[in-house]
């Protein structure tokens, strides 16, 4: 070991002089080139009759100043039509992709949102990433599906960033860690689950001596390891609800110091017995501990309560408490989610859908109550475009992860895999969703990048998702607007023709005979068709026929 350590800065210095060297004598290297080039021009100026080839090359550029007129005036009313140039679209969608282009980052500014105030424009190379408000249970969900499976939900990089959030929601103020703080703050960044489990046992132990004293960071953290174990350990919802429970109790005596970690800590537990609650079947019971919690620490809006507090009113189908909400959070000042989006599509669907039908609509037109249901389909659509699939069954659940990426794959399949049986008990929602959520992409501006009710769509979201989503699932991408079919033929034609023109004024005799022998086999099998009916008639017949 010693040996290969101390070979490095050899190795290291040999590749930089080498690097030096290579860097000097390139432009030496660019001379003599540039001058080898000079001389086999001017000794194969003669033999190869270049003289004669920079006359016809002359006339060729000519020629194209007449192709190039009309390309212009293509370009022209491709301008007045789509408000871009057509090079520049065609550059910007299809060959920078395939060069590996990004967007510039002086794209960021402020620009118009819909209701005319100004957003701060997102970076694509800054997608943040969210705690998902729904997730799962590892021991009593996850871990079934790894059983039944055999395959792991949750990418290391998900679970990663949840030992980070547990990490920060639930690690003491103090500067010196006790022993068992340190044990703590150890199990959250262990990747083995039984690892975990092993450190928050080791934490209770040694915190159970001093539990009486009710030191502070000591009860905080014998708390954490009780939440540890009902996320962990547990196999059923039963069984993590009795290890909340008794975290509750724990870390209610530390609530009277009054830190923000002791109140992280009590409100995560608290949401995570009113899901319980939810999925055990108690649902007013848990609506009622989601809006105590709410009305408790109304500061706490980020961590995105309302949207357990939704689900849990869908399923009650208590829909005017839902539109309640929606007014509240569905506001211009507030940042957006699927859940919003198209929760609020669906109540304006649900009031239309049970009656709807594409036939009679085209007939008659969209009624005002159609219209909105259909403006506010396009609105979710736009923010998200990956929903509908998974709400129309086109492509297939997973379990979500615990982390999602707001307009991303990863937001859609948590969206689609808790409100998908909403959206079926509302009679005829999913038909509509399915005859106008494709005319989302007609509305929105082309290119793409420009946005409609929302901030451009964000080109970095497909990577973020593929960090998220297990390597098994397919992730969605956003659906590109295609250029139109006359577009397409046009700019063809139009190169085709130059592409001829210019082969033609080269090879006039070899184009002919290529011309020649094309039209005679394109011709071929209508001579052959003629010939057989010749044979077939009578030649009076065409005789009459030629005198008709």
């Amino acid at each position: 070991m010693e040996d290969t350590t101390g070979s490095n800065p050899q190795s290291l210095g040999f590749t930089e002089k080498l690097k030096s060297w290579l860097s000097w004598s390139w432009t030496y290297i660019c001379f003599i080139w540039f001058g080898m080039v000079l001389i086999m021009i001017y000794v194969l100026w003669s033999p190869l009759k270049l003289q004669e080839t920079l006359k016809s090359l002359s006339l060729c550029i000519t020629s194209f100043k007449a192709y190039s007129r009309l390309f212009q005036i293509f370009e022209w009313w491709y301008f007045r039509k789509y408000g871009t140039s057509f090079i520049e679209q065609v550059s910007v969608s299809h060959l920078r992709p395939l060069l590996g282009g990004v967007e510039s980052s002086s794209t960021t500014g402020l620009f118009s949102s819909v209701n005319g105030e100004t957003e701060p424009r997102p970076s694509v190379s800054e997608c943040k990433v969210w705690r998902n408000p729904l997730n799962l249970f590892r021991g009593a969900e996850y871990s079934r599906y790894t059983w039944v499976t055999g395959k792991e939900p949750l990418t290391y990089y998900d679970m990663n960033l949840s030992a980070q959030d547990h990490q920060t929601f639930f690690t003491g103020d103090t500067q010196q860690l006790r022993p068992e703080d340190a044990v703590m703050q150890k199990a959250w960044r262990e990747r083995n689950p039984q690892a975990r489990i092993r450190a928050a046992y080791q934490a209770i132990e040694m915190n159970h001596d001093v539990y009486y004293v009710c030191v502070h960071v000591s009860v905080c953290r014998c708390a954490a390891a009780y939440v540890l174990l009902a996320e962990e350990e547990a196999t059923t919802i039963t069984e993590a609800e009795r290890l909340f429970k008794q975290a509750l109790r724990i870390g209610k005596n530390g609530l009277k110091y009054n830190t923000g970690k002791d109140i992280n800590l009590l409100v995560y537990i608290k949401r995570r017995l009113a899901m319980c609650a939810r999925k055990l079947g108690r649902i007013k019971e848990a609506v009622k501990m989601m809006r105590d919690l709410m009305k408790e620490f109304p500061l706490l809006g980020m961590l995105n309560i309302h949207e357990n507090l939704l689900e849990a009113l869908l399923e009650l189908q208590a829909y005017a408490d839902v539109q309640a909400v929606l007014a509240k959070y569905d506001d211009i000042s507030l940042p957006k989610s699927a859940t919003i989006c198209y929760t609020s599509a669906l109540l304006k669907a649900r009031a239309v859908s049970d009656k709807f039908s594409p036939e009679a609509a085209s007939r008659r037109g969209l009624s005002t109550a159609e219209m909105n249901a259909v403006e506010a389909i396009h609105r979710a659509v736009e923010f998200n475009p990956h929903v509908p699939k998974y709400l129309l069954e086109m492509k297939s659940l997973i379990l979500p992860p615990e982390h999602i990426l707001k307009r991303g794959d990863s937001e859609a399949v948590a969206y689609a895999f808790f409100h998908l049986q909403h959206w079926k008990r509302a009679e005829g929602a999913l038909n509509l969703l399915h005859c106008t959520w494709e005319g989302t992409f007609r509305i929105i501006p082309y290119p793409l990048e420009k946005g409609h009710l929302f901030y451009p769509y964000p080109g970095c979201t497909e990577t973020a998702d593929r960090e998220l989503l297990p390597s098994f699932h397919e992730v969605s991408v956003y659906p590109k607007k295609e250029l139109p079919f006359f577009i397409l033929f046009t700019a063809g034609l139009c190169s085709f023709t130059a592409m001829l023109a210019m082969l033609t004024h080269q090879f006039p005799e070899l184009m002919g005979v290529f011309a020649k022998a094309f039209f005679s086999t394109l011709f071929a099998p209508l001579g052959f068709f003629a010939d057989k009916m010749e044979s077939f008639m009578p030649s009076s017949f065409w005789h009459q026929l030629t005198r008709i």
